[in-house]
């Protein structure tokens, strides 16, 4: 079960003249390397969710993003896309020569994994997506369709703020609050590393990549969508997202579908952080997809 460890190593690593900060538990030539959300959030959630996987024989490897965290926080809109975070991945997996290792992104971290996956599979041994989609423009769908639940004058009330620019109004961030709960995390008190991540986000990468919040998405990755490209990856991959998740079951049956070698797993009782919600089920779910995907 997660628990918050100290890293074993925290480690400056230069991309493109910039400080990007890592963390690394354990040892050994089984690295998990992880990836997580935002864009714009401190590793902190993620970090602390699967740091335990020590306890099994893995080294976890994760790090501030650039633009988060401890790592340096340029301004330039200019940065925050997704083939240059792809680089820099590569750079702290080449730069901390971890080999080839188990890729695990989360939400935003996984759709980087799919790219990085999609440009340098020959570094990974197995690919896990957890909580994340391939297709931005299903997303969108699928987000309205959670919306629509919230009844049709509170959409039409959203609708308003969001045409008129003023999204900051207390009923649209009541309305945002409660998805939030409904869809993100469903504990009544969040654990203490998500809200360190959200305490400390960075709204610069997260509003030029995805748009102002978790249901409007308007940034440059709007219109990405890789589920064309996913019968050629060729690797195992573990799917995982929640029952009530926001980047819905849907949208990840719709990558399982285009990939050639994938598992999914949908866990009960939890939404967008399944190993926080539903531990129980997804540890276990998690190691016995590592377990046999190690290398021999």
């Amino acid at each position: 079960m997660w628990r918050e460890i100290a890293p074993d190593k925290k480690i400056e690593v230069e991309v493109d003249g910039f400080k990007v900060v890592a963390y690394s538990f354990g040892e050994g030539d089984e690295t998990i390397f992880c990836l997580n959300g935002g864009p714009g959030l401190p590793c902190d959630y993620l970090r602390d969710a699967h740091s335990c996987l020590i306890d099994k024989g893995y080294r976890v490897v994760a790090f501030d993003q650039l633009g988060t965290g401890a790592s340096d926080r340029p301004t330039d809109a200019g940065l925050w896309t997704i083939d240059r975070y792809v680089e820099e991945t590569e750079t702290v997996r080449r730069k901390l020569g971890l080999g080839k290792v188990h890729l695990l992104g989360h939400s935003w971290g996984g759709w980087l994994a799919i790219d990085y996956a999609l440009k340098y599979r020959d570094n990974l041994k197995s690919l896990i997506l957890e909580d994340t989609v391939a297709d931005m423009p299903h997303l969108v769908s699928e987000l309205e369709r959670l919306r629509a639940a919230l009844g049709s004058e509170t959409v039409a009330m959203m609708q308003k703020h969001e045409a008129a620019g003023t999204i900051d109004h207390p009923e649209y961030m009541a309305a945002i609050t409660i998805l939030n709960y409904r869809h993100v995390c469903r504990l009544p008190d969040w654990p203490a590393p998500v809200r360190r991540s959200l305490d400390d986000w960075n709204m610069g990468p997260y509003v030029t990549m995805q748009g102002p919040n978790e249901f409007l998405y308007t940034g440059n990755l709007k219109d990405w969508n890789r589920i064309p490209d996913l019968p050629g990856l060729d690797l195992p991959v573990l799917i995982t997202v929640g029952e009530h998740d926001e980047l819905t079951p849907a949208c990840a049956m719709r990558m399982k579908n285009a990939l050639p070698d994938a598992k999914l797993h949908v866990f009960r009782n939890a939404s967008h952080m399944p190993f926080y919600e539903n531990p129980e089920a997804y540890y276990a779910a998690l190691t016995d997809f590592l377990a046999v995907h190690r290398s021999s």
